[in-house]
C-alpha cells in the first residue's frame, strides 16, 4: 500500500525517543528461555515507567485476581478484572466481557504487559476482563498457542456468572500483533463452530485487532503484493525487523496456508463481528492490517480503525512515555467502547 508510506515518518519526539533505544537484536538460533527472560524485563521496566506517568483507578474499583483455567491437556493462567460497585454507580447487573490475547511473537510476553490499559478499561466502561496467558512456541508450537485462547474463550462464556458477566452484554475477543492474529483466526473459526450459538447470546460480538499479523509472509497471493510493502520498507524495524518476524515463526511452525494463521486467506469472512483495528505507521505490519480491514469491509463487516503516523511496533510497551502513547491508550478504550456500541445489537437478550 504505497499510499500508506507517508505514515511511516515519525515526528520529533517519537524519533528522539526511538534513538534512545538499542537497536533490535537477531534472535536466530538463540535460546528461547532467554529471550523470553529479556523481554520480561522489558515490560517491567515499561511497567515502573507507565506507574510515573499513569493514574490509575482505585484499588477499591475493580477485583483484580489471577486464577488457572483448563485446556487441551493442561491449564493455563488468566488475570481477571472485574468492576467493583461504588457510589456512584451501584448496579448489580451483569457486565460485557472482554478478552485479551496478549502480543510476543506467540513466543514471549505476558498478560502484565497490557495490564495498566486493561484496569483503565474496566472501570470506564464497566466491563469484566478476562486476560489470557497461553503456552508459547517453541515448547507449545501451532495450534496450541491458538487453541489454548479458543478453549479460554469457550470457559469465559461458559463461566460467566463468576465474573458478574455475561456474553449477551457483549462478548469482545481483541489482542496485539500474535495476540491479533489469534483474535482474527478465532473469530473465523467461532463463526462456524455451532456452540457460540448467537441465538442464546453465546457469541463473539466485536474483534479488536491491535497491530495484527494477518498473513505469513511467505504465501502472500500476487494480487495482494503490491499491497503489502510495510514487510520491505521497514525490514530494519524498528523494535521488530523481518528477521526477528522469521525467527518467532520458525519457532511457531504455523501452517501458512491455514485461515487459523493467515486469517487474510479464509475463503470468505463474511458474517464476522464488528472489528476495531489500531494501526501503526512505522511497523512491518501496517499493510496487512489495513489490508484486512479492507477484505472484512468487501465481505461486508463493519469495521473501524484508527492510524499512528510514525509511531512503531508496539510502541505503547517501548514508548511509553511520548504523547503518542496516552493517545494510543485512549483511543484503545474509545475502540473498546465502540465495539459495545456496535457489535451486538443483533445478540439476544
Amino acid at each position: 500500500m504505497a499510499q500508506y508510506s507517508y505514515l511511516s515518518t515519525p515526528n520529533a519526539e517519537i524519533a528522539a525517543a526511538l534513538a534512545k533505544l538499542p537497536s533490535p537484536e537477531d534472535i536466530t538460533g538463540r535460546d528461547p528461555a532467554i529471550i523470553k527472560a529479556n523481554f520480561l524485563t522489558v515490560v517491567a521496566a515499561s511497567n515502573e515507567m507507565k506507574k510515573k506517568l499513569v493514574t490509575l483507578p482505585p484499588d477499591n474499583e475493580l477485583r483484580v485476581a489471577e486464577r488457572k483455567i483448563p485446556v487441551e491437556d493442561g491449564e493455563i493462567r488468566v488475570l481477571t478484572y472485574i468492576p467493583t460497585p461504588n457510589s456512584r454507580d451501584s448496579t448489580t447487573e451483569p457486565f460485557p466481557l472482554f478478552i485479551w490475547l496478549h502480543g510476543g511473537g506467540w513466543t514471549i510476553g505476558a498478560p502484565e504487559m497490557d495490564d495498566f490499559i486493561l484496569r483503565r478499561v474496566c472501570v470506564e466502561l464497566k466491563i469484566s476482563i478476562v486476560n489470557v496467558e497461553y503456552r508459547t512456541a517453541p515448547e507449545f508450537p501451532f495450534p496450541i498457542p491458538i487453541n489454548d485462547c479458543y478453549d479460554a474463550v469457550k470457559w469465559v462464556i461458559s463461566n460467566a456468572s463468576e465474573l458478574n458477566a455475561s456474553p449477551k452484554k457483549g462478548l469482545i475477543l481483541g489482542g496485539s500483533s500474535a495476540g491479533g492474529n489469534m483474535t482474527a483466526a478465532i473469530a473465523l473459526r467461532a463463526r462456524d463452530d455451532p456452540f457460540f450459538n448467537k441465538a442464546e447470546g453465546k457469541c463473539i460480538t466485536g474483534q479488536f485487532l491491535q497491530f495484527p499479523s494477518t498473513i505469513h509472509p511467505d504465501v502472500i497471493p500476487a494480487e495482494y503484493k503490491s499491497e503489502l510493502l510495510s514487510l520491505k520498507q521497514h525490514e530494519y524495524g524498528p523494535v521488530i525487523t523481518l528477521k526477528e518476524i522469521y525467527a518467532y515463526l520458525n519457532f511457531y511452525k504455523p501452517d501458512p496456508l491455514s485461515p487459523l494463521f493467515s486469517p487474510l486467506l479464509a475463503p470468505s469472512h463474511k458474517g464476522l463481528a464488528p472489528a476495531y483495528l489500531q494501526i501503526c505507521g512505522q511497523d512491518p505490519l501496517r499493510d496487512e492490517g489495513l489490508l484486512y480491514e479492507k477484505v472484512l469491509n468487501k465481505d461486508g463487516v463493519m469495521t473501524k480503525h484508527e492510524l499512528y503516523p510514525g509511531y512503531p511496533h508496539g510502541g505503547n510497551l517501548v514508548l511509553p512515555e511520548v504523547r503518542m502513547t496516552k493517545i494510543f491508550e485512549d483511543d484503545f478504550i474509545e475502540g473498546v467502547s465502540w465495539l459495545l456500541q456496535n457489535g451486538h445489537s443483533d445478540v439476544a437478550e
